[in-house]
C-alpha cells in the first residue's frame, strides 16, 4: 500500500518556512533607500559618461547661470552653473565619486582597526585589554568633528588624508562594541572546546570569533557611513577636506554659500540635498539591519 501522507506533510511544512523566509527578507525592507544608494554608486561608478562637462573647468562667460527651469536657465546647464561658469549637474555627479570613495574606504578602515582590537581586547583581557580600552576611552572622549579637524589642519588637506583621518576617529566605535560582543562569546562552549582542543589563541580568534562578530561590524559600518560622510562634507566645507577643484559636495555647499543670500540658491541646495539623501538612506538600510541581525529584535 502506497503512502502519500509523508511528501504531503513535508510540502505543508515547507511552504510556511518558505513564506516566513520570505516575509523576513522583505518585511520592513527599505527599498526606496536601497535604490538611491545603488543609484548613487552607479552614478559614482559611471561619472565618467554621465557627466556632460569637466566638473574642474568653466568659463566666466557662462557664470551663475539658473537652473533650467527658471528664466535665464538653459536645457545646456539642468542645474546652472557655479561662481566660475562649471556644470554643477556635473560636479554632483564625481561628488558623488568622492564622497563614495572617501565614505566606503574609511569605513572599511575604521571598521578593521577597531573590529581586530576589539578582539584581541576582548579575547586576550589583561594588560592588553586595560592599554587598548583605556585608549579607546580617550578618543571618544574627543568631540569626533573637532579632532578630525584638528588632524586635518595639521597634516593638510587631500583624499587620502581624510580617509586616514576618519578611519583613525572613528575605529573606537567598533573596538567597544566588537569587544562586548567577544566577552560574551568567549564564554560559549564552541570556544572552550577549541581551548580544550589545544587550538591557538590566534587560530580561535580568527575562526571561531572573528566570524561571531562580523555581523556587528556591519551593521555598524552601514550606520557609519553616513556619519562619516557628513564628517568628510564638513571638512570640506571648513576647506580641510577634498582640496579643490575637486568637485566634493561639502566644497560645493562652501563656493555656494556666498551667493545664497543674493538669489543664487541653487549652488548650496542640490549638494545638500545629496547629502541628506545619502545619508538619511544608509541609516535606515542600518537600521533595518541591526533589527534583522538581532535575534533579541527579531524576539526569537
Amino acid at each position: 500500500m502506497t503512502v502519500t501522507t509523508p511528501p504531503l506533510a513535508a510540502g505543508t511544512a515547507a511552504a510556511p518556512a518558505a513564506r516566513s523566509l520570505k516575509l523576513w527578507r522583505l518585511e520592513g525592507f527599505p527599498l526606496i533607500p536601497v535604490l538611491i544608494l545603488l543609484f548613487i554608486a552607479l552614478v559614482a561608478v559611471f561619472a565618467d559618461v554621465l557627466a556632460p562637462y569637466d566638473p574642474q573647468i568653466g568659463s566666466l562667460a557662462r557664470r551663475f547661470r539658473p537652473p533650467a527651469w527658471e528664466a535665464g536657465g538653459s536645457m545646456a546647464h539642468l542645474l546652472g552653473t557655479d561662481h566660475v561658469g562649471r556644470d554643477v549637474l556635473s560636479r554632483l555627479i564625481f561628488g558623488a565619486r568622492v564622497s563614495m570613495i572617501v565614505g566606503l574606504t574609511a569605513v572599511l578602515v575604521a571598521g578593521t582597526i577597531g573590529t581586530v582590537l576589539g578582539i584581541l581586547s576582548g579575547y586576550l583581557g589583561g594588560w592588553v585589554d586595560q592599554v587598548i580600552m583605556r585608549i579607546t576611552d580617550t578618543w571618544l572622549a574627543l568631540p569626533a568633528l573637532t579632532f578630525a579637524i584638528f588632524l586635518a589642519a595639521i597634516v593638510g588637506p587631500s583624499e587620502l588624508n581624510i580617509i586616514v583621518i576618519l578611519g583613525g576617529v572613528y575605529w573606537t566605535r567598533y573596538a567597544r562594541v566588537v569587544r562586548g560582543e567577544v566577552l560574551s562569546l568567549k564564554q560559549r562552549e564552541f570556544v572552550r572546546l577549541a581551548v580544550v582542543a589545544g587550538c591557538s589563541k590566534t587560530l580561535i580568534m580568527r575562526r571561531h570569533i572573528l566570524p561571531n562578530v562580523i555581523n556587528s561590524a556591519v551593521v555598524l559600518a552601514t550606520l557609519m557611513l553616513g556619519v562619516v560622510i557628513v564628517t568628510e562634507a564638513s571638512l570640506s566645507f571648513l576647506g580641510v577636506g577634498v582640496p579643490p577643484p575637486k568637485p566634493a559636495w561639502g566644497l560645493m555647499m562652501a563656493d555656494g554659500k556666498k551667493g545664497l543670500m543674493v538669489g543664487y540658491w541653487w549652488l548650496t541646495v542640490f549638494p545638500g540635498i545629496c547629502i541628506m539623501l545619502m545619508v538619511l538612506s544608509a541609516n535606515l538600510l542600518g537600521d533595518w539591519l541591526r533589527v534583522k541581525l538581532d535575534p533579541q529584535l527579531r524576539q526569537l
